[in-house]
């Protein structure tokens, strides 16, 4: 049988290795883990062997997806990293746990976890200068208040997300604020802080030194368990797989041809005029890959092949004048960008290599 492409070759015994390898990094440390599932679209195998791996909890930000690992038997406390009003009926049915920073989406949790005669934690979202989710510090006293009170709502910590959407890095100065943050919460409302939320893939860092870690006892990992490497700079971590997931698409032409276009140039197919160096001729590639399967900067080629450039349907590769023949494999790495277009994409097939579970 003639093997599918494209398609993403997943080796869950890598994603097992890198999640308890980091396990064991950070259990000394006294930090539990929740492995990340978002950039897998929830897939119940990767999720599987997180936990296998030593991870605490699994934890996505859509709701359809811990209703498919819940309903593919994976057992665990899931949590839910994205928490929308309207949703709140589902989250209370199928999330142990879930970040929160509006009041207003804690009281409808609390309104349909009464209906459903059930208890529903949360976890506070503290803003610490990335400026996506988060409540201001001077804000997290009010909100506590507010919240502590309504009936079937479990307050059982607070974290921080950082180096997603401002690039914030993580360091003693904003990890000790969340320490104390945690311990003033304790003192005022005479609460147990369980969880204290550092971050994510981007911890290793701070976690590395020998910083004080404090009252950090939680970490969120999607693209250390999936790739191997931390989110600061992007270095690859000690003893990680950086290669469990390859991207694998067909040559559907191999041409020399000039390396200039000829004629007028004007826009392109995404409305911006692209510029061109002359190579002379050079051997050609295209794929059978594009901007509407996957990030196409998000690409890692091999040191035979460069991109020049991606259409909706074709991504057009430089083969340094390597012959690549019609119908053969080109493969890339992916970073997290590319991970999770891909497994989104439902133009690529996904087989787990070394093992019996396979998925189109």
């Amino acid at each position: 049988m003639k093997a599918l492409m494209p398609r993403i070759e997943i080796t869950l015994s890598q994603i097992r290795h890198n999640a308890r390898t980091l396990s064991e990094f950070y259990e000394p440390k006294g930090i539990s883990l929740m492995g990340v599932s978002k950039a897998t679209l929830g897939d119940p195998a990767i999720a599987k062997a997180m936990i296998q791996g030593g991870v605490k909890f699994i934890a996505d930000s859509r709701i359809e997806n811990i209703q498919k690992m819940r309903n593919a038997g994976i057992s665990t406390q899931f949590v839910l990293l994205r928490t929308a009003l309207s949703q709140a009926e589902a989250v209370v049915k199928n999330v142990d746990i879930s970040l929160n920073t509006e009041l207003a989406t804690v009281r409808e949790l609390s309104n349909f976890a009464k209906l459903h005669n059930t208890l529903h934690q949360i976890i506070v979202m503290v803003e610490l200068g990335d400026l996506r989710e988060g409540v201001l510090p001077r804000d997290l006293p009010q909100f506590i208040k507010k919240t502590i009170d309504l009936p079937n709502i479990k307050i059982i910590g607070i974290g921080c997300n950082l180096a997603c959407y401002g690039g914030v890095k993580p360091d003693k100065h904003n990890m000790h604020q969340l320490c104390e943050l945690a311990d003033a919460i304790e003192k005022e409302f005479q609460i147990k802080l369980e969880i204290i939320s550092g971050g994510n893939s981007a911890n290793y860092e701070w976690s590395e030194s020998a910083q004080p870690i404090g009252r950090i006892n939680n970490l969120r990992l999607g693209e250390a368990i999936l790739l191997g490497c931390e989110t600061v700079n992007r270095k690859a971590i000690p003893g990680l797989h950086t290669s469990a997931f390859r991207l694998i698409a067909e040559v559907i032409e191999s041409k020399e041809k000039p390396s200039l276009p000829f004629g007028e140039i004007c826009q392109n197919a995404f409305g911006s005029v692209p510029t061109f160096i002359d190579r002379g001729i050079r051997r050609r590639v295209i794929i059978a890959l594009g901007r509407q399967d996957i990030l196409v900067s998000g690409l890692k080629p091999n040191n035979n092949l460069e991109i020049l450039g991606s259409s909706s349907d074709h991504v057009v590769l430089d083969s340094n004048n390597y012959n690549c023949e019609i119908g053969s494999e080109v493969k890339f790495n992916l970073d997290y960008g590319g991970l999770l277009s891909a497994m989104t994409s439902p133009f690529i097939a996904k087989q787990f290599i070394g093992n019996s579970h396979t998925a189109a």
